[in-house]
């Protein structure tokens, strides 16, 4: 193990990132769709938006939809999501990474596209939830601030914090959280088992993919 840190503070995205919760948000946005006689997106296109604020993902899954049903469309979504929200479980190895994590003097976030309610209810609904409360030093979501990939998310955490970008670190596995990242002027990382395909890390500087939990914590331990 290193004895140095390159980052202070380590922001993790929620969804497909520590959550298993790919699946089941994109069943989740097709249901809803289809209870509205929409177009119901394909697989691709509704786990495409994972990670944004729910309004904008809503705008690109079902973009047939005029602006005074979203509410509506949201409604049915959260109805599915929460129906199901009791199968969701974290990635196996993600609570004793974070542990490790703060035994060597990490600061730990969250920067998600969940609302403020969603994610004290996913934590609620996890097996170590109350556990992860304490491992967090502090949260933002889509409904406080400005939705990924819009900056703002990662720089108030980092103001909050009082860490500079080029000791921050982004974790996630969309796009969204890599161009998040790059605005913000922090490093980044991708995870490959979440929502979006690898591939779609090519365009940006990240620092390494993690193909598996495993890897993200080997690379943490030595390089982070």
């Amino acid at each position: 193990m290193t004895t140095t840190r390159q980052f202070d503070l380590i922001v993790f995205d929620w969804d497909g990132t520590l959550f298993d919760s790919t699946a089941i948000i994109t069943r989740s946005i097709q249901a809803a769709a289809a209870d509205l006689g929409l177009p119901v997106p394909s697989d691709r296109d509704a786990s495409y938006v994972i990670g944004m604020g729910l309004v904008e993902a809503l705008q690109h899954a079902v973009p047939a939809l005029p602006r005074e049903r979203y509410r509506e469309l949201a409604e049915r979504y959260r109805h599915h999501y929460f129906s199901a929200a009791h199968r969701i479980v974290f990635f196996d190895g993600i609570v004793a990474m974070l542990q490790a994590l703060r035994a060597r003097g990490h600061l730990l976030a969250v920067a998600t596209g969940k609302s403020r309610a969603g994610l004290d209810a996913a934590l609620d609904a996890a097996v170590d939830g109350a556990l992860l409360r304490g491992l967090f030093d502090a949260s933002r979501t889509a409904d406080e601030t400005a939705s990924k990939p819009h900056p703002r998310m990662l720089l108030e955490l980092m103001e909050q914090l009082v860490v500079a970008p080029e000791r921050t670190l982004m974790i996630g596995d969309t796009t969204h959280d890599l161009q998040l990242a790059a605005n913000a002027g922090a490093a980044s990382i991708g995870v490959s088992y979440g929502a979006h395909d690898h591939a779609a890390f090519a365009g940006f500087d990240t620092r390494f993919v993690a193909h598996t939990v495993p890897e993200l914590h080997g690379w943490l331990v030595r390089h982070g």
